[in-house]
């Protein structure tokens, strides 16, 4: 089984709580690690990362917090799997060492690791967050009704 790293999970939950929580107002990190019980000391660093690679955007200022960069409906788990992985691959990158390896085992991952996100990049923040309002999570600020242009 395929299973997520503590970057890439804390990552996609906190862009969800973004993309759930932060209209009319922008979601201020401590209110993302009230929520979801994550632990501030990665979260910041994970949010500017996002900011700089388009996920999302910073907003300044007493009421600042982070909004989405772009609108749900046009951003995928594709999306920000690949800015994380790209996150977690400057800290640890592994290159094969053996012919075997390389040859064998990395175009198989390769051909998984592609397959897996052509499934993820058809999931968008708006499914996830109209799973998450079918479940009964409850919003910051209550109702929120959604208006598109």
């Amino acid at each position: 089984m395929y299973l997520l790293s503590k970057k890439s999970s804390l990552a996609l939950e906190a862009v969800l709580d973004v993309a759930y929580n932060a209209r009319p107002n922008p979601v201020q990190s401590k209110d993302i690690t009230e929520r979801q019980g994550i632990q501030s000391r990665y979260l910041e660093q994970v949010l500017q990362f996002l900011v700089k690679r388009g996920i999302l955007k910073g907003v300044r200022g007493p009421k600042g917090g982070y909004t989405l960069a772009r609108e749900r409906r046009r951003l995928t788990l594709g999306d920000v799997l690949r800015v994380i992985e790209d996150l977690e691959n400057e800290d640890d990158k592994m290159d094969s060492v053996s012919e075997l390896g390389e040859k064998v085992i990395q175009p198989i991952w390769a051909d998984f690791h592609g397959e897996m996100l052509s499934i993820l990049d058809q999931i968008t923040l708006e499914d996830l967050c109209d799973r998450a309002e079918k479940a009964g999570i409850e919003r910051s600020g209550g109702e929120i009704s959604e208006f598109v242009i």
